[in-house]
């Protein structure tokens, strides 16, 4: 998901050609916008600058300018952007039916399945990663054709402090009864045991993991693909609200976060107070970066075969854009297995590395946890995925869960008003 994650830097580069080997473009100027909004250095912008210098090198004479924006921005304007002739040549953006898969349908993106046929991104990428980049003519994520190309993956797992569990004698949960019996174990101590955030994520994330662990494809199917009716009262959806706000009362997730956003969840983290953080991968180099004062490690959810997780977000190439095939080669330059490699010796999750080249052990468990999920057809995707404006549904039902303010099943009520009115907007 990275899905509502409050994201930095946004570039913007005008790229002057003269001389584009490789591109099949003519030797007159011309201009290549590339907007993403990872920060520097992130494991993604470190990989990303890299592929601009290889780019660069491919195609003499080009060179890059970044120009900021805003994450948020750019998610909220992105259709009318692209329609215009402000719209980039190439940019990052989110995944799924309420934003890849609404462009799509639009008309604002390029089908790019001729390309991804053409250069092997669609031997690269495992079928469930694939499916956030395919969309059918409703928009609707897993249809027929290529919309986006994802050059990285991402999941959620528990973060946690190696310091703390020691001091209170709690061993890593291997089964969901043993995290609960860990989670308990801090509360006698005074400790909460998980770091949230309540105003964007991740409170939505708890309650749709414990969705999941009841959970299995066809049911993910039917929420994120439309392809059943979903029930909302379901034993999954239920058992997800209840015991979220169970959670809260018993103190594993603190009260007081409930307006807390994702950075100060980390953070949390980070300076020692919580115990666990589940959260992304897109955390994992920074907390290598940023983490001094004590060790920590990772451990997938216990007791389920699913997790949240995907591909990360997707280059996509606009319509209008008037440099598509200089697009399509920095496309596949991100494709490249050094890059790919650089992107996981710096904590990223790329979708092609080469093991041997990863050197850091971390970052191979990082890797591992993650082919894990794949090989077991365990990424559940994102909740706010299915519908424009999901996403701030799930922030005020979670909220009103902590607070108390409505029961497990009014919130659920809220989740599928939303819902069915996208249904119908989307011909299902």
């Amino acid at each position: 998901m990275k899905t509502g994650k409050t994201l930095a830097a946004l570039a913007v580069g005008l790229l002057t050609l003269s001389a584009c080997g490789g591109s099949g473009s003519s030797s007159s100027a011309k201009e290549l916008r590339l907007w993403h909004y990872e920060t520097p250095d992130s494991a993604m912008g470190v990989a990303w600058n890299q592929a601009i210098k290889e780019f660069e090198q491919t195609h003499p004479g080009v060179k890059v300018k970044f120009e900021e924006k805003d994450f948020e921005q750019i998610q909220k304007t992105a259709p009318m952007v692209l329609n215009s002739k402000d719209a980039p040549d190439i940019l990052e953006y989110n995944k799924g039916n309420a934003t890849t898969g609404l462009l799509a349908k639009q008309g604002l993106l390029t089908d790019l399945s001729s390309e991804a046929v053409k250069r092997g991104w669609d031997k690269q990428l495992s079928p469930n990663v694939a499916e956030t980049a395919k969309y059918d003519a409703k928009g609707v994520m897993g249809g027929d054709k290529w919309y986006g190309v994802p050059n990285y993956a991402e999941y959620l797992q528990v973060f946690y402090n190696k310091k703390l569990f020691a001091k209170y004698g709690v061993k890593v949960p291997t089964t969901f009864d043993e995290l609960v019996a860990a989670m308990d174990t801090f509360v006698k101590n005074g400790v909460t045991p998980l770091a949230n955030g309540g105003a964007e994520y991740p409170a939505q994330q708890y309650l749709y993991q414990l969705a999941l662990s009841r959970a299995d494809r066809p049911w993910v199917d039917r929420f994120e693909r439309y392809t059943g009716k979903v029930d909302f009262h379901d034993p999954a959806w239920t058992y997800a609200a209840t015991t979220f706000a169970d959670w809260v009362r018993k103190g594993y997730i603190a009260k007081s976060t409930v307006s807390t956003k994702a950075e100060a969840a980390g953070t949390a983290f980070m300076s020692g107070k919580n115990p666990m953080f589940f959260s992304g991968s897109w955390w994992y180099g920074r907390f290598e970066k940023e983490i001094k004062n004590f060790d920590w490690d990772t451990f997938l959810w216990p007791g389920t075969r699913m997790t949240l997780g995907s591909s990360g977000n997707l280059w996509v190439v606009p319509k209008g854009s008037s440099n598509k095939q200089l697009a399509y080669d920095f496309i596949a330059i991100t494709m490249k297995k050094d890059i790919q490699n650089l992107l996981a010796n710096n904590g990223g999750v790329p979708v092609d590395a080469d093991p041997a080249g990863v050197t850091d052990p971390k970052n191979k468990k990082l890797i591992e946890n993650y082919r894990t999920l794949v090989s077991n057809d365990g990424l559940g995707f994102y909740p706010d995925w299915p519908a424009p404006g999901y996403y701030d549904v799930l922030v005020a039902g979670t909220q009103k869960l902590m607070n108390g303010t409505s029961s497990p099943a009014q919130v659920l009520d809220s989740f599928a008003k939303p819902y069915d009115e996208n249904l119908s907007n989307v011909g299902h």
